[in-house]
């Protein structure tokens, strides 16, 4: 049923939207592409699943696991990050959070085990009917909470003066130092809400997929195809793109017999190519200029 197929796509696009706009924060907090985000998701929705397995309820597991993973994104920021930022220097950038994402995913794995867990649903189980496909509780929710979040911070950058003051200091840190803005602490914070929204991401995601150390592999893959298609500066795009991806992922898997089930990562792969050689910025994103 092709209704069902695209109800289907948006829900799975909205937990890849999610992860894009932690990528979409880092982004714009330093110019630099965090390969570990998925794994910094990943430790997020260990950590809200440990709280549960404590006895705390979910949610109150959830807002400690985004304040706990603000804290550490923040300060990996401001450890392993910023010296290479200030010195420009991208290639040794993207091998550290490369080495970040091996060294997670390892102490994930030895800290709670490769064996599966049960994350508990926020929204609870159950679904409901929408014009004849069904719709899971959970799924709503995920959609709704996941345009929530893309509407606060496109606010957060676009009408409030640390957003202001973020969008300065990436777009000419010289001249925002000289006016007083401090460059290391609004990477500090892009970083801090970058590893609170993964940790919201890894959490929701968890209940669809459940946990294990390699969850979170194919959810990133997905997600970079997310933040490049919708713009890697915006994140309202990056939700629009994960909706997107989501949506052409799961037509392509049921409806192209070449593609089926098994090789649907193939299509975020394709996405990907195909927006940087027709538009690079994304479809909400924006040129940058460069002097001559």
């Amino acid at each position: 049923m092709l209704l069902q197929q695209l109800v289907d796509g948006v829900a799975t696009g909205a937990i890849y939207g999610a992860l894009a706009l932690a990528i979409v924060l880092v982004y714009r907090a330093s110019r630099t592409l965090n390969f570990a985000q998925g794994e910094l998701a990943l430790l997020g929705a260990y950590v809200s699943w440990q709280l549960t397995a404590w006895g705390l309820p979910i949610w109150i597991a959830l807002v400690i696991s985004m304040l706990a993973l603000g804290l550490l994104s923040a300060g990996i920021e401001r450890v392993l990050i910023r010296p290479l930022v200030r010195r420009h220097q991208h290639l040794p950038l993207i091998i550290v959070t490369l080495g970040m994402m091996i060294a997670l995913n390892a102490l994930i794995g030895w800290i709670w085990t490769y064996q599966t867990k049960e994350v508990p649903a926020l929204f609870g189980s159950g679904a409901v009917a929408v014009a004849g496909a069904a719709v899971s509780r959970q799924d709503i929710g995920i959609v709704l909470t996941v345009l929530a979040v893309a509407i606060v911070l496109a606010a957060l950058f676009g009408f409030t003066r640390v957003g202001l003051r973020m969008r300065a200091a990436v777009a000419a840190p010289e001249s925002a130092e000289l006016s007083g803005i401090s460059t290391g602490r609004t990477m500090a914070i892009g970083w801090g809400i970058a590893g609170a929204v993964g940790a919201l991401a890894g959490t929701l995601i968890a209940p669809e997929l459940f946990l294990h150390p390699g969850m979170m592999g194919p959810v990133l893959i997905y997600a970079f195809a997310a933040a490049t298609l919708g713009g890697l500066d915006s994140p309202v795009g990056a939700l629009v793109g994960g909706i997107a991806v989501g949506v052409i992922e799961n037509l392509a898997g049921s409806y192209i017999p070449v593609v089926g089930s098994e090789v649907k990562q193939v299509v975020a792969l394709v996405i990907i190519v195909a927006v940087l050689l027709l538009r690079p910025q994304g479809l909400f994103g924006r040129k940058e200029l460069v002097r001559a």
